[in-house]
């Protein structure tokens, strides 16, 4: 008894209930390598490094409220994108979780999840792998025009060492999540054949998830 009020007690405490929650974020789903988890606990890490350097920006005099904004809220989206692709190896990208109203428990169709991250996989590579190296090569822009003196990557010494160390990374974003894509393509096909569903209800006892 005193060892279930303990753990009781961790869960119900802040603490607690903030590493149940980091628990059940990254709880693998099934037939999930370690080499995938690696995979995609990389993509948080190296979107990382250039939301964090941006964020000085903002508190710039010269610029707008608008771009004040705008610069740490595309910080905070870009990790909330990446903190998705968790969902490609985790349980919950399988299985709706329980706070979701009229969904829980119901698996996730496959082409919810395959067709955005296939369409940003695309993106992505295409911006930061593809177009980023092209740029940098030629001196130019995304669209097309000359580097401007200010540009961090034109400063010259550490300014620009740290921009490139910190914007490197992101020449990886697209190339990962295209392999966690495909990776979660094949697993959903193996795991939601009917023979497959049928063993897992079998296994656990319960009613075959609906779709």
């Amino acid at each position: 008894m005193p060892s279930l009020i303990r753990a009781n007690d961790r869960i119900t405490t802040p603490t607690g209930r903030l590493r149940a929650a980091w628990g059940a974020a990254h709880e693998p789903a099934p037939g999930v390598s370690r080499r995938l988890q690696l995979t995609a606990y990389a993509v948080p890490l190296a979107v990382l490094p250039s939301s964090v350097w941006r964020l000085p920006a903002a508190f710039d005099d010269r610029i707008s409220l608008g771009e004040r904004m705008y610069i740490p809220s595309l910080s905070a989206v870009s990790e909330l994108l990446a903190f998705a692709t968790i969902g490609l190896i985790a349980r919950w990208g399988e299985v709706f979780p329980r706070w979701i109203p009229r969904l829980r428990g119901r698996r996730v169709p496959t082409k919810v999840a395959v067709v955005p991250a296939a369409l940003g996989a695309t993106i992505l590579t295409l911006m930061f792998t593809v177009l980023a190296i092209v740029n940098e090569i030629q001196g130019t822009t995304i669209r097309g025009d000359d580097l401007s003196d200010d540009f961090p990557g034109e400063a010259g010494g550490w300014e620009s060492a740290w921009f490139y160390i910190c914007y490197a990374p992101l020449l990886l974003w697209g190339p990962l999540l295209a392999v966690l894509t495909v990776a979660y393509h094949k697993r959903r096909r193996r795991t939601d054949c009917p023979a497959a569903v049928r063993a897992l209800s079998d296994k656990s006892g319960s009613p075959s998830p609906r779709t």
